[in-house]
C-alpha cells in the first residue's frame, strides 16, 4: 500500500475521529509544555528574527492542533516581551500527508483568530500567518533556511513505508501472523525494520537541516522503547495484542488468514541509543536534552470508560484507513471490540507502558 497517499487519521469530529480520541497526544503535549516553550525561548534569545518561521510536522487535525499553535505563539509573545523588542511576525506551517483532514482545522481559524484579537488586539491577529503543508516530513518541505523552530508530536515513529525488506522473491511476508515484530517473528524481520527507521530518521534530519536555520530548534515527541528488546510490554505489545485481534477474526472465518499474513505496519518503536546514533552520524544537529516518559492513557479524571476502550478507540483512529483499505470496512467494529477486551485483560495483569521520547535538538 501507498502510505504517503492512504495514511491519516479518521477525520471529523465523530466518535471515532482523532479529534475524540487523541487524549494521550494531548496529555503529553501538556506535559512537555515547559520544554516546547523554552526551546522557542532560546532559539529567540539567540537569533532574534524579525520573521519567524515555525512547522508543526505531523499536524494532524481536531483541537490538538490549534492549541499547540498557541503554545508557540504565546512562547515567541512572552520572549520578545522579556526582551523588550518589536514582537515578530509568524510564519505557521501545518504540515501532515495530502488526505490529512486540512479542512476541519481551516474551518477552526476564524473562531482561534477571534479569540486572539479578544486576548491580544487585532495587531496581534494581523501578525500571525498559518498556512498547510501537504506533503511527506520523509521529503523536502520548505525553502532553505526559513524555518526557526520544528515541533513534531506523535509521528517519527511512523515509517515511511512499509520495509520492502518483509516480503521475499514471490512477495509474500516473511513475518506471517504478524502485523509488526512480536516474539514469534524471524529475527530477520526486526532488522528490515531498524534499516528503514536508520533511513527515514536519516532523511528527516538531513532535510531539516536544510530548511532550519544555524541555531533553530526542533522538538521531537515520539514512541520508543525502553531497552534493546522489543518483546516487551511496551508500545510493540500493543501491535501484538492487535495482532491477536486480527487472528480471532480469522479464526471465525471473517477475514482470510492470507490477507492477514499479507498485513504488517509501517511503525518502529526505536531505542534511545539508536536515536542518538543517528543523530550523531547525520552531524547537523545537537541534542540539548533527551527525555523518556511513561504517559498513563488516562483519559482524564474519574473517566468510567475502560483502559482498553480508550486505548482501542485511539489506535483506531490512527490505524483505520490502512486497515480498511487492506481488509474492508466491515471487519473494523469486530476487530477494534475484540481489541478493547484484549487490552483490559492484558491491563489486568500488568500495566502495560508507553514509552515516548521528547528529544530537543539544535541546529548547529
Amino acid at each position: 500500500m501507498d502510505v504517503e497517499k492512504l495514511f491519516h487519521m479518521n477525520g471529523g469530529n465523530g466518535n471515532t475521529s482523532y479529534a475524540k480520541n487523541s487524549a494521550l497526544q494531548l496529555k503529553a503535549s501538556d506535559m512537555m509544555k515547559h520544554v516546547t516553550a523554552g526551546a522557542i525561548r532560546d532559539m529567540y534569545r539567540q537569533l532574534s528574527p524579525t520573521s519567524v518561521g515555525m512547522a508543526d510536522l505531523g499536524c494532524s487535525s481536531g483541537p490538538n492542533t490549534l492549541a499547540i499553535v498557541r503554545k508557540f505563539i504565546d512562547a515567541v509573545k512572552s520572549e520578545s516581551k522579556k526582551v523588550g523588542g518589536t514582537e515578530p511576525e509568524l510564519r505557521i506551517y501545518l504540515n501532515d500527508l495530502p488526505s490529512n483532514d486540512f479542512n476541519s482545522i481551516f474551518q477552526s481559524l476564524p473562531g482561534f483568530y477571534g479569540e486572539m484579537e479578544k486576548q491580544n488586539g487585532a495587531s496581534r491577529r494581523s501578525s500571525v500567518f498559518i498556512a498547510a503543508c501537504a506533503g511527506s516530513f520523509y521529503d523536502r518541505l520548505f525553502p532553505n533556511n526559513s524555518i526557526h523552530f520544528v515541533y513534531s508530536s506523535y509521528c517519527l515513529h511512523w515509517l515511511s513505508k512499509v520495509p520492502l525488506g518483509l516480503y521475499d522473491d514471490e512477495g509474500k511476508s516473511i513475518n506471517k501472523g504478524s502485523v509488526s515484530i512480536t516474539a514469534a517473528s524471524p529475527p530477520e524481520v526486526s532488522r528490515v525494520y531498524y534499516d528503514q527507521f536508520k533511513q527515514d530518521f536519516s532523511s528527516f534530519l538531513r532535510l531539516r537541516s536544510e530548511e532550519v536555520v544555524a541555531g533553530g530548534r526542533m522538538v521531537l515527541i515520539f514512541l520508543g522503547r525502553g531497552g534493546s528488546d522489543h518483546i516487551d510490554r511496551g508500545n510493540s505489545f500493543l501491535w501484538e495484542l492487535l495482532r491477536k485481534s486480527f487472528a480471532k477474526l480469522a479464526s471465525e472465518g471473517k477475514i482470510a488468514k492470507e490477507k492477514l499474513d499479507e498485513y504488517e505496519v509501517h511503525f518502529y518503536a526505536p531505542s534511545k541509543e539508536e536515536v542518538e546514533e543517528q543523530v550523531v552520524e547525520q552531524g547537523d544537529f545537537k541534542i540539548e536534552e533527551f527525555e523518556m516518559f511513561d504517559i498513563e492513557n488516562d483519559g482524564g479524571s474519574g473517566s468510567s470508560v475502560s483502559y482498553g476502550r480508550r486505548c482501542s478507540a485511539g489506535i483506531r483512529a490512527v490505524q483505520e484507513s490502512m486497515i480498511s483499505r487492506h481488509f474492508g470496512q466491515g471487519i473494523v467494529d469486530d476487530l477494534f471490540e475484540n481489541y478493547c477486551k484484549f487490552i483490559d485483560e492484558e491491563i489486568g495483569v500488568e500495566k502495560i507502558r508507553s514509552i515516548t521520547f521528547l528529544v530537543v535538538l539544535r541546529k548547529m
